[in-house]
Parts: structure tokens; sequence; C-alpha cells
């Protein structure tokens, strides 16, 4: 599997070499045009010095563009090579192989598979054998046995390692195939076409019309997706394939699933804009990029309800209509349909209604009838609700680096281990026409899901009480500038948290630190009440004016 990533990873960049190099052919057409003008231009008055100039670049043109069109077929030639390479190299690993006897711990002898995520013994042997590996491995295991606790430190995983971990966000992500993905560092702008408008038809030999080509961009950053999970130290004790597999699997599903979700209904507050989010929109946002594409309302356009009593020919009628609201220009044509069980069983029991033969019945097979586009199945979608449209129309950025950490204290009187993952993702639908939220029962379909809280990090307050003085604008945990037209002379601060445990809380009046409920006295003029709180990497700052007569 190693050498298939590797043979995958040369392929990407021969791909972007020749999609280099066929961005030129344009560049070969103009020179084409700007030649043959200049030969029609000359007549029988042309000096022979012009002549001669104008044959020289007919000489450069034509060595250019012969190296152009050979440096194009050796790239091809390569692409092809290195294609053929990977599919040999997977259907070996296809192969099934029989287990090999290992002596265990203790001596005591086992059977061990060879399958390591898709490794052959070699490669598998080849993974474990890598320093890197082992030195992680290694640095776990004497955590773990001397529990020393590891305070503000963090394990890199090898890079050999994330491939995997990768690897399994894929088997558990349901939709990471299914949109563009881009790999970048840091914030990163991506570029994208606006409005294409029609071209101009004119003689062959006639000057081109200018045509107005809109390129706009959107800027995309990288958020953190991921948690922890405990791992018994029994596994950690017995083999470094069991340790592996078990921070591998368990990460990559944990992941895999909270990126699914939040490319269908992510909030962009820490995580992407997800499909529905951005067609429920009824107004433009604060934050919307001025460098993206004009905003557009579109949560009448495509957000559609179809009427729950009709069946079979009608309904899917209806749904074809309805799914038609998602627009395909600028994408491929690939479309996916994602929603849960009880919605893909109850298009099933409506095609039986449409064809008693069993024809349309067949098409509903991970596939919807007529319209075309993968069935994804996601427990999380409501009942009788259809995400889709054209998953490349999705911009999915995925921010090189996942870090691995671990303590022996969290879960140390259970005799276990805790290891966290993370992965940064930020992401958005670039073109929204390209996709459509359906209700099949005639109802309005649900455009937001609650995801799990980030309690680890919540530094907002439960509440602010300054006296019995009034708060301008009333208190809410997300403002955080207020106003007090102070009535008295004094007034106790008193302050409520989210989270008990949180890490640090500083009040401060007029410069000097007050303790949470003590009482201040009111000092003439305009003076600030600040409140900091912090928990994990969080720090929220709430400020309150009071004026004094």
């Amino acid at each position: 599997m190693l050498k298939v990533l590797i043979l995958r990873s040369k392929l990407e960049a021969k791909k972007d070499q020749l999609n280099q190099l066929r961005a030129k052919d344009a560049d070969f057409e103009t020179r084409s045009a700007e030649l043959e003008a200049a030969i029609n231009e000359m007549t029988a008055e042309t000096p022979e010095e012009d002549r001669a100039v104008v044959e020289g670049q007919v000489e450069t043109f034509a060595a250019d563009k012969e190296k152009h069109e050979n440096d194009k077929k050796e790239l091809e030639t390569e692409i092809a090579g290195i294609e053929d390479e990977i599919r040999a190299e997977e259907e070996a690993q296809r192969k099934i192989e029989k287990p090999v006897e290992t002596r265990g711990k203790g001596g005591v002898e086992t059977m061990e598979t060879r399958k390591f995520f898709n490794l052959n013994a070699q490669e598998r042997d080849a993974f474990f054998a890598r320093e890197d590996v082992k030195e992680f491995l290694l640095r776990t295991r004497d955590i773990m046995t001397q529990k020393r606790t590891v305070s503000g430190a963090e394990l890199t995983i090898p890079t050999v390692m994330l491939d995997l971990i990768r690897e399994n966000i894929l088997k558990y992500s349901k939709l990471i195939d299914k949109v563009r993905v881009v790999t970048v560092d840091g914030k990163a702008r991506q570029t994208i076409m606006g409005t294409i408008p029609e071209a101009i038809w004119t003689e062959a030999c006639a000057t081109l019309n200018e045509i107005d080509i809109q390129f706009n961009q959107v800027e995309v950053d990288g958020y953190k997706v991921g948690g922890f999970v405990a791992v018994c130290n029994a596994v950690l004790e017995d083999s470094d394939i069991a340790l592996a597999t078990e921070l591998i699997s368990a990460l990559g599903q944990a992941i895999g699933f909270a990126l699914d979700k939040a490319i269908l209904f992510g909030t962009g507050a820490k995580m992407p804009i997800g499909i529905a989010t951005r067609l429920a929109q009824t107004v433009k946002p604060d934050n919307y990029q001025a460098n993206n594409i004009p905003w557009v309302d579109l949560h009448t356009t495509n957000i559609k309800e179809i009427d729950a009593t009709k069946t079979g020919a009608e309904f899917y009628a209806d749904l074809i209509t309805a799914a038609a609201a998602a627009k395909s220009t600028y994408s491929r044509g690939v479309k996916f349909w994602a929603m849960n069980e009880t919605t893909y069983s109850a298009l099933m029991a409506k095609s039986v209604a449409a064809n008693a033969n069993g024809a349309f019945l067949a098409g509903v097979n991970g596939t919807l009838p007529i319209i075309g586009g993968d069935i994804v199945v996601l427990p999380f979608i409501p009942d009788n609700d259809i995400i889709g449209g054209y998953g490349d129309l999705y911009l999915l950025a995925e921010r090189a680096g996942t870090t691995l950490a671990q303590s022996t204290e969290y879960k140390f009187v259970e005799d276990q281990t805790v290891f966290k993952g993370t992965a940064r993702y930020d992401g958005l639908p670039v073109i929204p026409e390209g996709f459509v939220i359906i209700n099949l029962n005639n109802e309005a379909p649900t455009t937001s899901q609650t995801f799990t809280p980030d309690t680890a990090n919540d530094a907002a307050l439960k509440a602010l009480a300054v006296g019995s003085e009034t708060l301008s604008p009333a208190f809410a945990a997300n403002k955080y500038a207020y106003k007090v037209t102070a009535s008295g002379t004094t007034g106790a601060v008193k302050v409520e948290t989210n989270a008990d445990d949180i890490d640090k809380l500083v009040i401060k009046y007029n410069g000097s630190k007050i303790e949470n409920g003590d009482t201040i006295t009111f000092v003439t003029g305009t003076k600030d009440l600040t409140v900091a709180v912090t928990k994990g990497a969080a720090t929220i700052t709430y400020t309150v004016a009071i004026t004094k007569a």
C-alpha cells in the first residue's frame, strides 16, 4: 500500500505538469494566429529583412510547438504507465494472503493476519521497521508503562502514519470523495470562475472580440476537528499492530463522521460552511468575503417540498423537477444525494408503486432513479430530507499536519491511556446554485443540526450582573460589549460561567482586580468593568462601560 501511495503522489505531480502544459495550448494558438496575420500582411513590396524576421519567428514557433507537443506526449505516456503500475499493485494487494505464525507475548504461538490497512506482509514490516514509527510507538509505551504525565507535550505522528489515517478517514467519510478536496498550507485563496459570457462568432481571419470572463476568489482557513479516545493499556502492551490499528481506526471514524456532518450542516463558526446552511441563508452574512461570487438568496429556489400524497410515477416526476433546481454550471456533472436509511427505504417503496415489474426498483439500488447520482446514507439527516447536487462545486480544504498526544492521568483508575487526534479542514459550497434540499413529506426541510458542543474550550459566560443596574443591551453569551448608567453608588459584580472547571477568571474595574461577587464603588465618569474568561484554548473578554454621573 505504501508503494501505491507513492505512485499516486507521483501520478498527481505528473498530472499537474500535464495540466500546466495544456494551459499553454491557447498561447500557441494565439502565436499561430499572429504569425498567420503577419504572413498575410506581406506583399511584393515587403523588404527582405522584414520577411526574414517573420520567417525566423515561424521557425522558432515550429520548434517550440514541436517541443511542447512532445513534452505533452511524454507526460501522457508516463501517466499511463504509472496508472498501469497502480492497477497492478492494487490487484496484487487484493489477493487473499494466508495467515502467518508469529510468536506472541510470553512465547505463546498466535496466528496473525498479514493484512494491516491493506498493506501486505512486506509493506507492513517495512512500515513498523521505520525509525520514526518505532520511536513514536516506543515513546507511547514508555509514557504508559512509567505512568508519566505529558504536560503540554505532543508527539507528532510520522508522515507515513498520517497517510493511513487520511485513508481511513476516506473509509469512514462518505462525502469526502464526492466533493473537491484541496490541500493548503495556512490560509489560502482559491480562484473560482464567475458567470461565463457567450462567445462571439466572426469570420475565420477576422479580429477576435473581447469577452468579459470574471474570476472570483474564496479564502479558506483550517479549523481543527478531532477528539480523544481511551485505549486499554493491555492493548498497548500487546503489539505494535494492535496499538496502531486501534488508534487509526478510532480517530479515522470519528473525524470522518464529523466531516460529513460539517459538509452538509456546518455553521461556518470554527468549522466549514455546510450546504444546507448556505441554502437557508435569507440575507448576505456580514462576513461574506468580498472577492467571492455575488451572494444570491436561494432559500426559495433551492429548497423544495414534494406532495407527500403522491406515489409512483407522479412522485418521481415531482422529484425530478425539484432536483433540477441544482444547476450543473461549472460542474463535471457528477451528483450525490444524501439521506438517512428511512428516506432511502421510502424511495424504494415508492419506486415499487411506479413499476410493479421491479425495473424502477433496480434503479434505486445505490443511485437515484432517472435523475442519476450516488445515494449516500447518513444517520444524522432527518427523515424525508434529501440534500444533494454536484459535489465538485463544494470546496473542502485540508490543512497539512495532524498531531497525536497522550496522557495516563485522565483514565488512570480505569487502566487506560487517552490519545487525542486532530485534523484541520475548512470548506464551503463555492457555487451554491449547484445544490438543493428536498423534503418528501411536503414539510419544510431541516437546514441546521446541533453539533457536539466544544465544552473543552467554552469560555462564554452564562450570566453577568452589576448589582441591580440595567445592562444595555440585555446580556447574551455571544455579546461582549455593554453599557451601564449607574443609578446607585455601589453594586455587586456577579458572573456565572457555562463550565464549572474554567481555567481562569479575571475581573477588573477601573484597572483594579476584584473577585467574583465583590461589591464595587462606582467612580464618577465612565470606567470599564472587564471580565476575562479562559477555558482551554479560548479566552473571551466581556466589557461593561459603567457611567456614574
